[in-house]
Formats: structure tokens, C-alpha cells, sequence
């Protein structure tokens, strides 16, 4: 009986080795396959890859490497707003007009386009260094309007010199219409307004106006005048901020463009059609928090 037995005893073993083995070694490749070896593990995983944002259009540039580090539509052209003025200042403090010189608002500086609303009164007289100040902190369309009427020739020949200057700046798909940013015609890509922050940057007056927190403005026979940045983030000590412009029309969107320094590397960030009152000032802080994040754990920056 017992003679029978073993043999099927013995048989009943291979086949449960045979059965096992497989199985186990299936086991430890799918482990192989879902494990990212050590060096794998230093690739930023895909929630990493890109910050979420809700600008329509956004560019991220890091000037020391001189490479877009995210995008999204950055080569679509678009209405840029008061992003503008950053030219205006640029074409006025080319021309070396003297800062002191005062000027008077009148008439011809108030928006009949848009019919926007301005703190700023006929009659009221600044200096083209304050009109400057105003015109990139508080985004005052009239003093801009201002400022390039007094330019030598007027008016079009300030925006005439302003195009020239976005050609010289290799600016291909740039084109200004008038000085404030009020026109929709006014337009720009993400790409074009890189090398416009990166020139504005060499400006040290544009610099010191743009991120300027609030002035207080006094105009004889007129009652003083506080005015603030557009940009609540240049009172922010967490970042570091050389140049800032808002924008900010119904066809543009809310508009934000800054040159600072992140985690000691300078980049230029450009937010464009931004909807909703804060979400410009939220995809800045998404970007600076992005790349911090990045930093910290040792993982390369990707480009979009």
C-alpha cells in the first residue's frame, strides 16, 4: 500500500514546486517595475513638473541660464495694458529729459477711451520724475499720458520711438499704439516682454519707481495725494523684487510681469490674462513657491 502511495506522494510535491516557483519571481518583477531605482528617484514626479496656474498665457525665464523654465502660450500675441508703461519709461529716460522739469495735467491727458478714472486733476502740477514714479508704481494713466505728450515731438513720436525701441530690443511681435496701455492694440507675447523686463532691468530709476510701496504727492492749490503700488507684492519681505508692472483692460485681463530674484537666481516672470481680481498675484506666489519647493528637494526644473 505503502509502495503505491509514494510515488504519488513525490508527484504531488514537484507539481506544488513548479506551481510556487513562478509565482514568486512574478512577484519581485512587478516590485522591480513600480520602484524607481536610486537614481531614477532624483526626477522630479509629474505633480513637480509644472506649477499650476491660472494666467492664460505665462512664461517663466531664468536669466542666469538664459532658458524658459515653464510656458504656456508664450508666443501667442496678445493685449499687454499697462505693461506698456515699462516702454514709456524706457523712451523718456532715453531722451534724458530732465526730471525736474514740471509738467501740468491738462485736457488732452484724460482717457476718453476707456473713460478710466484718475485721482489726478487739471490743472495739477508735477514733476516728470514723480509722473514717472506714478505712472509704474500706481499704473496712472494720466501721468503717462502726460509724460509722452511732453516728449519732444508729441505724443507720436514718443509711441513711434516706442516701437523702434521694441525692434531694437528684438521685440518681432511687439506694437504700441499709444502710452498708457489703454488701447487694445497695444500688443505683445510673453516671449517679446522677457527682453523687455531683461532691458528695463539696466534702468535704475524704473527699478526704484516700479517697486516704490507708496509716495504721497503734493500739487500746489490741491490737496495731497497718497498712492500706492498695483503690486501688493512688492511690500511682501519674501520676495525680492526688481522690476514690477500690473496691467489691467477688458480685453487683457489682469496683467503682471515682474524681474526677481528666486532662491538667488534672477528670472523674469510674465502673467497674462489673468482672470479674477487676485489670480495674478496668486500664480506669482504658485511660482515662487514652485520653484522653491523644486530647489529644496534637489530636483532639475523642467521646461513646460
Amino acid at each position: 500500500m505503502h509502495s503505491r502511495l509514494a510515488p504519488l506522494l513525490l508527484l504531488s510535491i514537484s507539481v506544488f514546486m513548479l506551481a510556487y516557483t513562478p509565482v514568486t519571481y512574478a512577484a519581485s518583477d512587478k516590485e522591480n517595475t513600480q520602484q524607481p531605482s536610486r537614481k531614477s528617484s532624483k526626477v522630479a514626479p509629474k505633480h513637480s513638473s509644472s506649477p499650476r496656474l491660472g494666467s492664460s498665457i505665462a512664461l517663466i525665464y531664468d536669466e542666469q541660464d538664459q532658458r524658459a523654465i515653464y510656458s504656456k502660450n508664450a508666443n501667442v500675441v496678445a493685449p499687454i495694458a499697462s505693461i506698456t508703461k515699462l516702454m514709456t519709461a524706457m523712451v523718456v529716460l532715453d531722451a534724458g529729459l530732465p526730471l525736474e522739469e514740471e509738467i501740468t495735467i491738462g485736457a488732452s491727458d484724460f482717457d476718453t477711451l476707456k473713460g478710466s478714472h484718475s485721482r489726478m486733476r487739471i490743472g495739477m502740477t508735477l514733476t516728470r520724475g514723480e509722473l514717472l514714479n506714478l505712472a509704474l508704481m500706481s499704473s496712472e494713466n494720466r501721468a503717462a499720458a502726460a509724460l509722452a505728450r511732453t516728449y519732444p515731438g508729441g505724443t507720436s513720436a514718443a509711441v513711434a520711438m516706442m516701437n523702434a525701441k521694441a525692434l531694437e530690443l528684438g521685440m518681432q511681435q511687439t506694437h504700441f499704439r499709444d502710452s498708457t496701455g489703454l488701447n487694445s492694440n497695444n500688443t505683445s507675447t510673453a516671449q517679446d516682454l522677457v527682453k523687455m523686463l531683461i532691458a528695463a532691468q539696466q534702468y535704475k530709476l524704473i527699478h526704484q519707481y516700479s517697486t516704490t510701496t507708496s509716495r504721497l504727492i503734493s500739487a500746489a492749490g490741491f490737496p495731497p495725494l497718497h498712492f500706492k503700488n498695483t503690486n501688493p507684492l512688492v511690500k511682501n519681505a519674501s520676495w525680492n523684487i526688481g522690476i514690477s508692472k500690473t496691467g489691467y483692460i477688458s480685453e487683457a485681463g489682469r496683467c503682471l510681469v515682474m524681474h526677481a530674484h528666486i532662491m538667488h537666481r534672477p528670472v523674469v516672470i510674465v502673467l497674462l490674462d489673468s482672470q479674477g481680481k487676485h489670480t495674478r498675484v496668486g500664480d506669482a506666489n504658485r511660482v515662487k513657491k514652485w520653484m522653491e519647493s523644486t530647489a529644496t528637494r534637489g530636483l532639475t526644473i523642467r521646461r513646460s
